[in-house]
């Protein structure tokens, strides 16, 4: 019995020019104090240009929150092509915003297997969401499992944890 090979997933290219403004709207919601409409789904990322060493920001969806540990999960949607996933590898040191609180953490990409456990959650607890989203930004989720499988392991999936 011959194997049939594992399913790939396209990871699409991030937006530029003016497709990336709707992308970074939300931004201006911070800056104007009005993180807080965004609830806790939601977070600001200030981060470090690698090349420029200037600040940067980002608005991301949180996929998961560990209150026991007070840890916030993102997944990058455009995997390790995303600006600000490449600058967190090289300063990992950021500052998160949920609503008008600021927090500095420590980012860390999760290990396949972690990032399988935190997206199978985020896919329980907000199926719509994981449908609609994908379908923004260009995924082919067929329902299979190898094919979720295979984006899990697309995706790569960032803990903040708060610095000590």
């Amino acid at each position: 019995m011959s194997e049939h090979p594992a399913p790939t997933i396209k990871v699409p290219n991030p937006p530029s020019g003016f497709k990336a403004i709707p992308w970074r709207l939300p931004i201006w919601l911070y800056r104007l104090k009005l993180g807080f409409l965004l609830g806790h789904r939601f977070l600001l990322l200030t981060h470090t240009g690698r090349v420029s060493g200037e600040p940067r920001n980002a608005v991301l969806e949180v996929i998961h929150y560990d209150a026991a540990t007070g840890t916030h999960y993102v997944a990058s949607g455009f995997g390790e092509k995303s600006q600000w996933y490449q600058n967190l590898i090289k300063t990992p040191e950021v500052t998160i915003q949920i609503g008008n609180r600021k927090i500095p953490v420590t980012a860390a990409r999760l290990s396949p297997e972690e990032a399988e456990r935190i997206l199978r959650i985020y896919r329980q607890e907000h199926p719509k969401a994981l449908r609609e989203l994908s379908k923004i930004l260009g995924y082919e989720l067929d329902g299979t499992e190898e094919n979720f499988l295979a984006f899990t392991r697309a995706l790569p999936v960032i803990a903040f944890q708060r610095n000590s």
